[in-house]
C-alpha cells in the first residue's frame, strides 16, 4: 500500500441513474463489478435495493420480486456467489428482527428462508449491529444489540456476545442454525463491531477477526477465532492500534484488513476511566492490519486535516466494498449534533486503489495493414487506463522538443479525455468512473459452427497471442477477427448456438512447405520502449508512436513522475513489412502496474493475400469438417490454401509456447476434413483453456500470407480421449 502522502482518493461524480438518498446503517456487497446496497436509514428506514455499476458509473434500481423484506438497518448482509443473505437489523425504532432473507441476484428474486433451530438451545434473538460473516458454506453470527423490553417504545438495550453458525445449502436455501462449542476466552459483548474472515495462503485454517465495537464505551480490542478448532484468542499486535471505535468498516484485500471511519471518543477523553463515553465524534482515519504479521499501519491518522477535500470527510455508519484491489465507500453520517439534536448524512461516493494493478494479458492482434495494427488485450478490473508501448529494431532518432508536433494521432495519446474517445492524456484520466464499458462487435471475422450432435467440446475460436515470424519474405498482415462475445451478439451464424467465440488471426505466415515457428522474445531490459498512448479501454488502433526524448530509455511514468508533454514530442509512422514488439500496463490510482509479456507483430507487405476468415468447425463421420472463407483482401488470384494442425512432440513438452504444426491440407478448396487419426496426434494447448490449434493460410503469386489461428476448445473428457 502506498505511503499516506501518496494515497490517491477519487471522488466519483457525473454518475447516471437514480442515486439513492443519503443514509447510515446500510450494508453493501460486491458481485463482480456491481456494488449492491440495501437498507439503512435517515428520516425513515429504506427498503429499496440499489445497485451501482462501477464500470459504467451508473446507479439503477433492479425490479425485485418475491418475498421482499421490509427495510432494515444495522443488519447482516453477505454475498455467496450471486446470492445475498440478509439477517436481522432494526425494522423500526426499538423493534429488531431475527428473520432471514435470500436474494438471487441473477433473477432479483427475494425469498424468505426459515432455517432449522439449533439442535440444542434457542435460535438467535432479534438484534441489530451484529456481525455476519461468510466462509465456505457457512455464515458466522456474533454479538449485536437486543431489546430486553417487549415494548418497542421502551428500549432496554442488552449487548450480546453469543455465537452462531448457519449452514447453507448449495445454490439456494439454508439448512439450519447451530451453536458451536468454542474454546478460550470469549470477546466481551458488543455491537457495531466488524468481523472478517481470512485464510492465509498455505495454512488452510480460516481465521475470523473481530475488531472494535460498542458496549457502553467504544472498544479497540482485536479478537481472533480459529474456524477449524473454534478457539478464541487475543493476538498480540505491533504498530499503532486505531482509536476505539464503532460503526466503522473493515474490508480485506490480500492479507490486509482496512479499517475506515467510525465513531471515536472526543479528544482528551480518558477512555480507561470513562466507562460510558457520552460524547463522540466521527473520524476519517484509515489504517490496516497485516493479517499475516499482526502489525498495524496508519495510512491517514485521526489528527490529519484535509483542507482540500481530497478524501472522504469523517463519517460513521457508512458502507465499504472491495472490488478487486479497489475500495469503495458510500454515504454514512458525519456525527450526531447534540445541541441541534440532528445529524447530517454524507451523499458522496469515493474509491481508493490499494495496490498497483496486475499485468494485463499479452497484446493480441485483431488486424494488421501495411501501416497500422488494431490490437487488444484482456481487461483488468478497476483500472483507469492502459499504457501501450512498442519497440522496434528499425532505426529511428531520439526526439527533440517540437512544439509544432500535433498531438492528434490515431491510436495515440491524442487529446484530453472525452466521452467516446479511447485515447486520453495522462492528466486527462478522470477522477471518476464515468465511462461506459465499450461494446466490441464483430468485424469481417471468423465464426465457428457446432452441429447439434457434437457434444464433446465447447467449440471456440480464441484469439491467440500473435507470434512473430522468422520468414521475412512473407506478408504478416492479419484478417479482421471477433472480439470475445456471445455469438448471437456479434455475428450471424447457423441456427445451432455455440457457447462462445473469440478469434485471432495470427501474424505468422507460412513457408511453401512448413509452418514457421515463433522467435524467442528478446529481453525487455535490452530494448527501448516508446509510448503509443494511454487508452481508456482495452483496444487500440496503432499507426504512430511517440519518439523517445533524448537520453530516455522509456517515456512514461504515471503518478508523481515523468509524464512527458506529448504535444512536444515527435511522432513516427509505422513502416510496412516491419516487426514491432508490444507491451501494455494497467494504470490506477496507485500508478502504473507491471507490463505484460511482450508480443510481436509485423505490418503487412503490399501484394500478399490476407488471412482466411469465417472459420467453421463441425463434426462428421470421418472426424471434423473445417471450412473457411477466402481472404477479404486476396491481392491477386489465390493459388492454394494450406491448413495445419498443432501436433504433440517432445519439442513442445520442453517449450510449450513453441507449437509444431503438421500440414493436413493443401489445395484450392475452402474446406477440408480432419480425420480422427490426425486428431489423435493433436497437441492440447493449455495456455488458457484446453484447445486444439489450427492454422489456415492463403497463397497468391507472391507467396503465402498470414495464417488465421483457431483454438478449438475441449473439455477434459475430450482431452483424455484424444490422449489415449
Amino acid at each position: 500500500m502506498a505511503a499516506p502522502s501518496l494515497l490517491h482518493w477519487r471522488r466519483v461524480s457525473s454518475s447516471t441513474g437514480p442515486v439513492p438518498r443519503a443514509r447510515h446503517g446500510h450494508r453493501a456487497v460486491a458481485i463482480r463489478e456491481l456494488m449492491i446496497i440495501f437498507g439503512g436509514g435517515n428520516e425513515g428506514i429504506a427498503d429499496e435495493l440499489h445497485v451501482y455499476n462501477t464500470v459504467t458509473n451508473q446507479w439503477f434500481l433492479p425490479a425485485v420480486r418475491g418475498d421482499i423484506p421490509p427495510g432494515c438497518a444495522a443488519h447482516g448482509f453477505v454475498c455467496d456467489g450471486t446470492r445475498i443473505l440478509v439477517f436481522g437489523g432494526m425494522v423500526e425504532y426499538g423493534r429488531y428482527s431475527n428473520e432471514l432473507y435470500e436474494l438471487q441476484a441473477s433473477r432479483w428474486l427475494w425469498k424468505k428462508v426459515k432455517p432449522h433451530p439449533p439442535p440444542s438451545g434457542l435460535p438467535p434473538c432479534p438484534r441489530l449491529g451484529h456481525s455476519f460473516s461468510l466462509y465456505g458454506n457457512k455464515c458466522y453470527l456474533f454479538g449485536g444489540l437486543a431489546n430486553e423490553s417487549e415494548d418497542s417504545n421502551n428500549n432496554v438495550p442488552r449487548y450480546l456476545n453469543d455465537f452462531y453458525e448457519l449452514e447453507l445449502q448449495h445454490g439456494s436455501g439454508v439448512v439450519g442454525w447451530s451453536i458451536p462449542v468454542t474454546k478460550g476466552l470469549v470477546p466481551s459483548p458488543r455491537e457495531s463491531h466488524t468481523a472478517v474472515i481470512y485464510c492465509r495462503k498455505g495454512s488452510g485454517s480460516p481465521q475470523m477477526f473481530v475488531f472494535g465495537g460498542m458496549c457502553g464505551a467504544r472498544l479497540d480490542d482485536l479478537w481472533q477465532l480459529d474456524i477449524e478448532t473454534m478457539s478464541w484468542s487475543k493476538p498480540e499486535t505491533k504498530g499503532t492500534v486505531p482509536l476505539p471505535r464503532s460503526l466503522h468498516t473493515a474490508s480485506v484485500i490480500g492479507n490486509k484488513m482496512y479499517i475506515f471511519g467510525g465513531w471515536v471518543p472526543h479528544k482528551g477523553e480518558n477512555t480507561e476511566t470513562s466507562p460510558h463515553d457520552c460524547e463522540w465524534r466521527c473520524t476519517s482515519s484509515f489504517s490496516y492490519l497485516n493479517l499475516d504479521t499482526a502489525e498495524w499501519a496508519t495510512l491517514v491518522p485521526d489528527s490529519q486535516e484535509d483542507k482540500k477535500n481530497s478524501r472522504p470527510r469523517p463519517r460513521a455508519g457508512h458502507c465499504a466494498v472491495a472490488i478487486g484491489t479497489r475500495l469503495y465507500f458510500w454515504s454514512g453520517r458525519d456525527g450526531y449534533k447534540k445541541a441541534l439534536n440532528s445529524q447530517v448524512c454524507c451523499k458522496d461516493l469515493w474509491y481508493l486503489d490499494t495496490e498497483k494493478p496486475l499485468a494485463p494479458s499479452q497484446v493480441q492482434l485483431i488486424k494488421a495493414t501495411t501501416s497500422s495494427f488494431h490490437v487488444k488485450w484482456d481487461e483488468v478490473p478497476t483500472v483507469e487506463g492502459y499504457l501501450l508501448q512498442l519497440s522496434t529494431d528499425l532505426p529511428y532518432q531520439a526526439a527533440a522538443a517540437d512544439s509544432s508536433a500535433a498531438p492528434n494521432t490515431p491510436g495515440g495519446r491524442a487529446e484530453p479525455h472525452r466521452q467516446g474517445s479511447n485515447s486520453i492524456l495522462p492528466h486527462g484520466i478522470s477522477d471518476t468512473v464515468n465511462s461506459a464499458k465499450t461494446e466490441h462487435t464483430a468485424g469481417k471475422g471468423i465464426s465457428v459452427r457446432n452441429k447439434p450432435d457434437f457434444k464433446a467440446a465447447d467449440l471456440n475460436a480464441i484469439l491467440h497471442s500473435p507470434l512473430a515470424s522468422n520468414a521475412s519474405n512473407h506478408n504478416s498482415c492479419v484478417a479482421d477477427t471477433l472480439r470475445k462475445n456471445e455469438v448471437d451478439e456479434t455475428c450471424a451464424l447457423p441456427a445451432t448456438k455455440i457457447s462462445r467465440v473469440e478469434m485471432h488471426a495470427t501474424a505468422v505466415p507460412f513457408s511453401k512447405e512448413t509452418p514457421s515457428n515463433p522467435v524467442a522474445t528478446v529481453k525487455v531490459g535490452e530494448r527501448q520502449w516508446c509510448d503509443v498512448g494511454i487508452f481508456k479501454n482495452n483496444t487500440a488502433l496503432v499507426s504512430q508512436f511517440y519518439l523517445l526524448p533524448k537520453g530516455k530509455q522509456s517515456t512514461s511514468k504515471v503518478e508523481n513522475a515523468d509524464v512527458p508533454d506529448y504535444s512536444l514530442l515527435k511522432k513516427q509512422d509505422l513502416v510496412p513489412g516491419t516487426g514491432y514488439r508490444f507491451r501494455v500496463a494497467a494504470i490506477n490510482g496507485c500508478g502504473i502496474g507491471p507490463f505484460s509479456k511482450v508480443s510481436e507483430f509485423k505490418t503487412c507487405i503490399p501484394g500478399f493475400p490476407g488471412a482466411p476468415s469465417a472459420v467453421r468447425i463441425s463434426k462428421n463421420v470421418e472426424g471434423i469438417h473445417l471450412s473457411w472463407e477466402p481472404p477479404t483482401s486476396p491481392s491477386g488470384n489465390i493459388l492454394e490454401y494450406s491448413a495445419y494442425l498443432a501436433i504433440r512432440t517432445a519439442q513442445i513438452q520442453d517449450n510449450p509456447s513453441q507449437l509444431v504444426f503438421m500440414r493436413i491440407y493443401c489445395g484450392l478448396k475452402t474446406s477440408c476434413v480432419v480425420t480422427a487419426g490426425q486428431l489423435a496426434n493433436a497437441h492440447i494447448d493449455y495456455t488458457s483453456r484446453p484447445a486444439i490449434v489450427f492454422r489456415i493460410s492463403a497463397k497468391n503469386e507472391k507467396g503465402y500470407g498470414p495464417a488465421t489461428q483457431v483454438r478449438w476448445l475441449q473439455d477434459w473428457k475430450v482431452n483424455m480421449n484424444l490422449c489415449l
